[in-house]
């Protein structure tokens, strides 16, 4: 393969320490690097910014730039607010929940679990108005190979209909007992 993994995904935020603290706080990431200039390396346009970035788990890195000199951030109006989202993968079912409670305490709106039958998520924004996803998986070696079976009929019927394909409905219809 070509890539080897992520190096880092990065994100717009309105204050780079009041990021870095509330994913310090209320997703145990660590705070790795900042990085700040007054010219983009890869433009040369002058344009200062913070970038910084925290461990998000097994060698993954979240990053944000604040960018003070530009507009206000916004969201892709066209695009439903559910859509563009980062989704965080959890060790169990028992983390998410308790997750879930300690983001409730701390006063932040929290959607789920929703069951997605191969994994359980929940939902929030942080405050920079970013969707985030937690997930703990739940599927069987089963239900990943019927999946894995179908994923190109599926993805070809779809380019073809723009039509939900009918190929894994035991997902939502519980027809395939857990």
């Amino acid at each position: 393969m070509l890539v080897q993994k992520i190096h880092h995904v990065a994100y717009r935020c309105k204050d780079a320490k009041e990021t870095v603290d509330w994913y310090v706080k209320h997703l145990d990431m660590k705070f790795v690097l900042a990085i700040a200039e007054n010219e983009v390396p890869s433009t040369k346009a002058p344009d200062p910014y913070m970038h910084v970035f925290l461990d998000a788990g097994d060698g993954n890195v979240l990053a944000f730039f604040e960018l003070p000199s530009q507009p206000p951030m916004d969201r892709d109006r066209n695009t439903p607010a559910w859509v563009q989202h980062l989704a965080l993968k959890v060790d169990s079912m028992d983390t998410l929940l308790a997750t879930k409670a300690r983001l409730e305490a701390a006063g932040i709106e929290v959607v789920g679990p929703t069951d997605h039958t191969i994994f359980k998520s929940i939902y929030f924004f942080d405050p920079n108005g970013h969707r985030l996803e937690l997930a703990a998986d739940v599927g069987t070696p089963e239900m990943y190979a019927k999946l894995d079976e179908v994923k190109w009929a599926m993805l070809q019927e779809w380019s073809e209909t723009r039509r939900a394909p009918r190929h894994a409905a035991w997902m939502h219809d519980g027809s395939m007992a857990q």
